[in-house]
């Protein structure tokens, strides 16, 4: 039976619900009482090799930085970083720091960015004079949410994980605590930050399978305890993720729980022309029966092209919605149904669907949320070939869809866990083309279960969103700004008791009567007489 090792109390009745965390004893291994000091000698050789291989991987990225640096503009000249701000990635800013505290809140694409976002948000408001600075690494990131971001937020792209580019990002900017998303362990912004006496904290912590079997190798091993050492904060995605945290020796008291980000579907606020331009599609789709094929992976297109090939044969009035993950996929499907003879509509030309076009693909980035509000049914993809992670489900949930999915999920097994738990029907997890087809038929010719599995989807997220942003904020709050706050406050006033020494002394001479002799007068030079 395992032991349960208790997390830390939140800092007040308003901190988020903590958990007990189950850690798995191996069976085969007999309980060793070290002697106190064989423990500090096994704990500071631990530290000892992680630092040696930090300094390994330092010296690797300082010796490749040239090599980064002809990839960086290789990278620039594809398209895929931004033609003039790509001189950010190595630690140069484009725009002045402010004067005043400042959160660094880091992201590596769309999908983290997006759950950032309401926690910068909820930050803003509740402390409007912390600055905030958001990065991301992906230039499609950056066009997606330099729009969504509030006005006030800096936005940069991230550096690379180089010595050079990294002091320099830190040197500048001097954050007060560093925000990581999901699992961004880069070990010199980490090592460096540290150094720096910056706070770290890493929001919706998770490790893929793979990464916590790579992290768990004799040769990183001692790597990810080090870099893990440093986080006052790891908010994980789950209990599981909880162990595997644990399981690479990060500090106990550093784990906390605040609910998936993934949950905090935010709203906003979309240019006029982007309204306008949804609900034409949604005038053009009001006499269709709709489905949607979101977040799709190349591979996955056949299954969801075959699905819809099938229910023309019997209804002529489907329209399918291709939305893959990335743009230029999109546009690959549009051309190979050309050539096959079939019409299709593509988004980014802005064209209407006219008599006899049954599929729309939508090659367009930050546009999904709004898009689920036109069909009924989503099926999220990234999750019916092997190999594939799957996406987030809770947006088509929170949209009100009846939801549907592969097996192949990856981390998000944990959100359609939770999901199911709540209610059977606000997920429904299929395999392969036939039962896919099966299903969105049985949705179409049955609007009772229909309505019953939007309402499930709809009814299970709200209960798992509620209060996760704040859970969050009151982490980081708790954890950073209210303890520098504190730190400022005990400066402050440990320099007034010691300017005040001296007066408070002569009041005490004063006061008690007593006589000094000229050895007491000269031990205390400080006493004005």
């Amino acid at each position: 039976m395992g032991c349960i090792r208790k997390l830390p109390v939140g800092p007040n009745k308003h901190s988020p619900v903590q958990f007990t965390t189950p850690i798995p004893k191996s069976p085969n291994i007999k309980k060793k009482t070290l002697p106190k000091q064989a423990e500090a000698k096994a704990t500071t050789m631990a530290v000892s090799k992680g630092e040696l291989v930090y300094k390994i991987y330092r010296a690797l990225t300082y010796g490749l930085s040239p090599l980064l640096l002809l990839h960086l503009h290789w990278r620039r000249l594809r398209r895929m970083e931004h033609p003039l701000r790509w001189p950010e990635r190595l630690g140069r800013p484009s725009l002045p720091r402010p004067s005043g505290q400042l959160l660094w809140f880091h992201a590596v694409s769309l999908g983290e960015g997006m759950a950032a976002i309401p926690v910068i948000k909820y930050c803003s408001r509740r402390r409007p004079d912390v600055n905030i600075l958001m990065t991301t690494t992906t230039f499609s990131a950056f066009e997606v949410l330099n729009n969504k971001l509030p006005a006030n937020v800096i936005y940069q792209f991230a550096p690379l994980d180089t010595p050079a580019a990294m002091n320099a990002f830190l040197g500048y900017w001097k954050p007060n605590a560093v925000v990581l998303m999901e699992s961004e362990l880069w070990p010199n912004l980490i090592m460096g930050a540290s150094k720096c006496g910056i706070g770290l904290a890493l929001l919706n912590a998770r490790l893929s399978a793979k990464s916590f079997r790579n992290w768990s190798r004799p040769v990183l091993f001692p790597l990810i305890s080090l870099l893990l050492s440093k986080f006052s904060l790891i908010a994980p995605l789950s209990s599981v993720q909880a162990i595997h945290f644990q399981l690479l020796q990060a500090p106990p008291f550093s784990i906390n729980f605040c609910g998936d980000l993934k949950y905090a579907v935010d709203g906003y606020e979309l240019l006029v022309k982007d309204v306008r331009r949804i609900e034409d599609l949604q005038k053009q789709l009001s006499q269709k029966r709709v489905w949607m094929a979101a977040s799709i992976h190349p591979g996955e297109e056949e299954i969801m092209l075959g699905v819809h090939n099938l229910l023309m044969q019997t209804d002529p009035d489907i329209v399918t919605i291709i939305v893959p993950r990335h743009p230029q996929h999109g546009r690959d499907i549009a051309q190979e149904l050309l050539k096959r003879g079939q019409n299709v509509t593509l988004r980014s030309q802005h064209e209407k669907l006219i008599p006899g076009t049954s599929i729309y693909v939508v090659d367009t980035l930050g546009e999904l949320r709004q898009l689920y509000q036109l069909t009924p049914i989503a099926v999220v993809g990234g999750s019916f070939v092997p190999g594939l992670a799957g996406h987030n489900i809770s947006e088509a949930a929170a949209a009100g869809c009846a939801v549907l999915t592969g097996h192949h999920v990856g981390h998000f097994s944990q959100m359609v866990r939770e999901m199911q738990q709540l209610n059977p029907l606000s997920v429904m997890q299929v395999s392969g083309k036939l039962e896919l087809k099966n299903t969105v038929r049985e949705l179409f010719g049955d609007s009772k279960i229909l309505e019953s599995r939007q309402m499930a989807a709809k009814e299970a997220f709200h209960a798992l969103s509620n209060s996760v942003v704040a859970n969050a904020w009151n982490l980081l709050n708790f954890h950073f700004l209210r303890r520098e706050e504190m730190m400022i406050t005990s400066r402050k006033v440990s320099l007034l008791l010691h300017l005040l020494h001296p007066i408070l002394a002569a009041v005490s001479f004063i006061l008690t009567d007593h006589t000094w002799n000229h050895e007491e007068v000269d031990s205390c030079p400080h006493i004005l007489y």
